[in-house]
C-alpha cells in the first residue's frame, strides 16, 4: 500500500474533513482480515438458515435482522457519551462520493473516459481547456461530470450525452 498515492476513498474523506488512518502494519491489517474472514464464514450459513436466496432479500435481512443481532453480541459501548456526528451541510455528497480521476484535455478539447470522448464546451470564463488537467467524476449510476477546479464544466448522462448546458461564452 502506497502512503502517497491515495485510493478513491482518500480524496473523498479529505473533502469531507475526515482524517484517514490507514493500517500499514501487519498486525493492523491482520485484524481487518480476521473481521472479513469471520463475516465470510458466518454470513453464508446464516443466510441459508434464513432461507435467503436473492441479493435484495439478503440486503433487507442484513439491515433488519443481522446488524442488530451482531451489534448486540459483539458491540461495545462508546468510551465517551455524545455523538460524533459532524454535519456536511453545503457539500454535494454526490460529487464527493464518486470515482474521481484527473485527465489531461486533448487538442480537440475532449477527455477520454472508458472509451468515450467527452467534449468540454466553450465556457464563459475560458474558451478551451486544451492541455489542462481536469477531473472526471463518475457517479455510481454512471452519470459523468467534468470539473475544472471547483467549477463543473459539463455533465453527461450514462450514454455520454451532455445533459445540462453550461452558461454560453461571453
Amino acid at each position: 500500500m502506497d502512503k502517497k498515492q491515495l485510493t478513491q476513498v482518500g480524496p473523498a474523506l479529505k473533502q469531507l474533513g475526515i482524517r484517514h488512518i490507514p493500517s500499514y502494519t501487519p498486525e493492523g491489517r491482520g485484524r481487518m482480515e480476521r473481521v472479513f474472514r469471520t463475516l465470510q464464514q458466518r454470513l453464508p450459513p446464516l443466510l441459508r438458515r434464513a432461507g435467503i436466496l436473492t441479493k435484495e432479500a439478503a440486503n433487507i435481512w442484513l439491515c433488519e435482522t443481522y446488524v442488530q443481532e451482531h451489534n448486540a453480541r459483539f458491540g461495545k459501548a462508546a468510551a465517551e457519551p455524545g455523538s460524533a456526528f459532524v454535519s456536511c451541510a453545503g457539500l454535494d455528497l454526490a460529487e464527493v462520493l464518486c470515482v474521481q480521476e484527473d485527465r489531461q484535455v486533448s487538442r480537440d478539447n475532449c477527455v477520454s473516459w472508458s472509451g468515450q470522448s467527452l467534449q468540454i464546451p466553450e465556457q464563459r470564463h475560458r474558451r478551451h481547456y486544451v492541455t489542462a488537467v481536469v477531473c472526471v467524476h463518475e457517479n455510481p449510476d454512471g452519470r459523468l461530470a467534468i470539473f475544472g477546479g471547483p467549477r463543473c464544466l459539463v455533465r453527461f448522462d450514462t450514454k455520454g450525452i451532455q445533459i445540462d448546458e453550461p452558461a454560453p461564452a461571453a
